[in-house]
């Protein structure tokens, strides 16, 4: 496999690529470093409904017109809106790289906001919201998110709430693309099948044209921990507890990620046996971490019955403490393994690959090589677990979000309590 190549245009657009021999194949995208984080209160939602008008017609295309000239080459074409970024993304066969690349930045700075597109489209993302109020293992994270992150637009959903949604503009959209959708907040990325002197070219001509923007600094994450509550007739009680863990940036990124997935990232953790299998309180229960550039959260979730919430949550607490004092080398062994496979598998795959190069050039600069991090997360040791995990529990502001019948899960207080005895 080749390495990757990096160009910065003039204004700040970076373009990335990686030829990947074999291949008759790639994926391409365009990934923009704004998202639900850049939003005001009164916004919230409106990167999300951008991301979907995206692909309701430009200057060139009406709405079918963009998805016929994808999928009739056999291609795919998608987008999503996270807190940081929001990605417009395709997959295609190797000749068809600059069609993807024109439809790709059509949709991206030629958008018409047709009034009755716009209107479709609300009525869309309101059924979107409407199922995810309806998906208790869902809108519990968004609970859990605000319940860490309240008063702040990293504590806010990316859907944003109805109200807010039923009344965006014409102008809310292109207000927000002309204030976040900068040159220097734009990376193309490519792999597979891509040459990069061909890409490069083309992305000249399209975007070299673009002026930077100011910069508009991004409010600093203020984590609170708090609980939030909802008592529900369902069949299932769902518990989802957080902890404030590193960033991106922190010198803790591969101990949290280790520590997380010898906690509960697969059947062989000790969530997973000791909850699940030994006492037989839960059918799914998971640990994960998720990163931004100044904060972090590792979660637990869990979904039992009303009337064994309790002890799911007491046991999972002191399960929690348990494995900051004796994780063992095997679980340690174990976990490194499963981390450097899943890096080494998304390598594979030419999206995978896109993907990781634009977000590790947006959030180090550079992109990493794959022995590189293997490297770091080999070079964990176990004594810097003890110290991650000893640090995370001494610590803990926990969040707590709850939803079902409920009424018998300890409070946020009473959990806080029992993992500091």
């Amino acid at each position: 496999m080749n390495e990757p190549r990096i160009t910065t245009l003039a204004n700040g657009l970076r373009v990335v690529t990686r030829d990947m021999p074999g291949l008759h194949s790639a994926s391409i995208g365009i990934w923009v470093n704004a998202g639900g984080r850049d939003e005001r209160p009164e916004q919230n939602g409106v990167a999300h409904f951008l991301e979907h008008m995206a692909f309701k017609g430009t200057a060139r295309r009406n709405a079918l017109q963009i998805a016929e000239s994808i999928e009739d080459v056999g291609g795919y074409i998608n987008a999503y809106t996270s807190r940081d970024v929001t990605a417009y993304y395709a997959r295609v066969l190797a000749g068809d790289v600059e069609l993807a690349l024109d439809v790709l930045s059509d949709i991206l700075l030629n958008p018409v906001f047709d009034q009755r597109e716009i209107e479709v489209e609300r009525g869309v993302i309101l059924q979107e919201i409407g199922q995810s109020l309806d998906t208790p293992d869902d809108v519990i994270f968004d609970w859990l998110q605000e319940a860490a992150y309240p008063d702040q637009p990293l504590g806010r959903t990316i859907l944003g709430p109805a109200e807010r949604v039923s009344h965006f503009s014409r102008d809310d959209l292109s207000g927000f693309i002309g204030q976040h959708y900068g040159p220097e907040r734009m990376i193309v990325s490519a792999a597979g099948a891509v040459d990069h002197d061909r890409i490069l070219r083309q992305v000249e001509a399209i975007f070299s044209h673009l002026a930077p923007r100011a910069d508009t600094p991004r409010e600093p994450a203020r984590w609170r921990g708090a609980e939030a509550r909802r008592v529900k007739k369902l069949e299932q009680a769902h518990f989802a507890l957080a902890f404030e863990g590193p960033g991106y940036l922190s010198d803790d990124f591969y101990a949290a990620q280790i520590w997380t997935s010898a906690l509960g990232g697969g059947m062989s953790s000790r969530l997973f046996q000791k909850i699940r299998e030994e006492r037989g309180l839960c059918y799914s229960i998971f640990a994960q971490s998720g990163f931004h550039d100044d904060t972090g959260m590792v979660t637990i979730y869990a979904g039992t019955s009303g009337d064994q919430i309790a002890d799911l949550a007491n046991l999972t607490v002191d399960e929690l403490k348990r494995a900051a004092g004796d994780m063992t080398e095997a679980e340690i062994a174990r976990a490194r393994a499963q981390l450097k496979a899943g890096l080494l598998m998304g390598l594979e795959s030419p999206t995978g690959q896109a993907e990781r190069m634009a977000r590790s050039l947006a959030i180090w600069g550079r992109i990493s090589d794959p022995a590189e991090v293997a490297a770091r997360i080999d070079a964990v040791t176990a004594a810097d677990l003890r110290r991650y995990a000893e640090k995370l529990i001494r610590d803990a502001r926990p969040a707590l979000a709850l939803y079902g019948p409920v009424r018998a899960a300890p409070s946020l207080v009473r959990l806080t309590e029992r993992l500091a005895a």
